[in-house]
């Protein structure tokens, strides 16, 4: 099986109207990347000096100028979630590491892009573009996940800008991030409904602080706190009271890639299984020719398939205007989904190596979990396409 069997110009020229003569030029980038990567991989590690090589490397590729405008250093006049999508299912499919990297750039950077200043953008876009920022997006908070309303960290107004009190938690990139995007409640006082705002800030301003977790694919990941933080007026991100839609909007363009990179580790899931059934013989005969077995295959490989369709749709849709969220939804619930079980059938196939430490279906076990949670829940997907179902 090809690494690219489902994933390659020509199916999403065909099957979905995409423009493949651009798709071409990048998917020879990351053949080349690939080859490269292949050649000296990256360590897979959750400390600050891997996570800052996994971003010097993604921008030698050329790959961080996809994640802003070209009049900061881009690849295109905007930032567009076909090419993202495509270049996610590509880095997916050979590290978990590298895939989180790239996203961050966007994720962390993307609110400034779209809300910031000028000064702001021109300040901070070309770094990312280039790889010498390295970006974290802090909304998340231990009673704040899914139910993002809820946040209690407060940005309370002082001379010159606010001050930032309180903590997050799950944020990725958590003391290796110079560069933050943190979301706040401000306003919220018994005259008004609670307000949100959205801020820029270095990862070396006084009174941050980081505490490291561990989760189970090697990831920076862990808790921001802010103590007396002070946020100049210039670092706003939007205007007063406009964080939470900041944040939805950000949201709304990376979680179609979630689903791509869902496809990457599919793709690299269905590989292995092919390789190994065609030359693990039991009973006298290759596991391949077991019919239960290429049932089990065909199954999977129809999911991948129907699961591209969705990711590029959504991606396509969003691209061209036109996209909507439950489409985004459906995309991310069902990839990460579908991922899962064809991941799973792997390991099974695998057998006693499928849970080996070292083994890719082991690693691509672990990889997979976390895509079914963040950026949405698939509870909280469903609920999203169920509200556009009865209006």
């Amino acid at each position: 099986m090809a690494v690219n069997m489902f994933n390659n110009s020509r199916i999403l020229e065909r099957d979905l109207g995409v423009e493949g003569e651009e798709l071409v030029g990048l998917e020879a980038r990351l053949e080349r990347f690939t080859a490269e990567l292949r050649a000296a991989p990256v360590d897979e590690s959750d400390d600050a000096a891997a996570t800052r090589v996994y971003v010097r490397r993604l921008a030698e590729a050329g790959l961080l100028a996809y994640m802003v405008p070209a009049s900061f250093g881009g690849a295109a006049p905007a930032v567009r979630s076909v090419p993202l999508c495509v270049i996610r299912q590509w880095l997916a499919r050979e590290s978990g590491a590298l895939d989180s990297a790239f996203v961050m750039q966007g994720l962390g950077s993307n609110p400034v892009t779209m809300f910031g200043s000028e000064e702001l953008q021109a300040a901070l876009l070309p770094r990312v573009a280039n790889g010498a920022a390295i970006c974290a997006f802090a909304l998340t908070e231990p009673e704040a996940g899914s139910d993002i309303k809820n946040m209690r960290t407060t940005a309370t107004a002082v001379d010159g800008g606010v001050r930032l009190d309180g903590g997050k938690c799950f944020i990725t990139n958590a003391g290796v991030a110079d560069s933050y995007v943190v979301f706040a409640r401000e306003g919220d006082s018994p005259a008004e409904r609670p307000r949100f705002g959205a801020f820029w800030l270095a990862g070396d301003s006084p009174g941050l602080s980081v505490v490291p977790s561990k989760v189970i694919a090697p990831h920076p990941i862990g808790a921001v706190n802010f103590n007396g933080v002070f946020v100049p007026a210039g670092q706003r991100v939007g205007g007063y009271g406009e964080g939470l839609k900041i944040a939805l909007a950000n949201l709304e363009v990376f979680r179609v890639t979630v689903g791509a990179a869902a496809l990457g580790l599919a793709d690299r899931a269905l590989a292995e299984t092919v390789r190994h059934l065609k030359g693990r013989v039991q009973f006298g005969k290759a596991l391949a020719e077991q019919q239960g077995l290429q049932f089990v295959l065909a199954d999977v490989a129809t999911d991948h398939v129907a699961a591209q369709l969705l990711v590029y749709r959504a991606a396509r849709g969003r691209d061209d205007g036109r996209g909507t969220p439950d489409q985004a939804a459906m995309a991310k619930m069902f990839a990460t989904e579908s991922a899962q079980r064809t991941i799973d059938r792997a390991v099974q196939s695998f057998g006693g190596l499928g849970v080996t430490v070292g083994q890719v279906p082991e690693r691509l076990y672990r990889e997979i979990r976390a895509l079914r949670i963040y950026e949405g829940t698939t509870e909280i997907q469903k609920l999203v396409i169920a509200r556009a179902l009865l209006g």
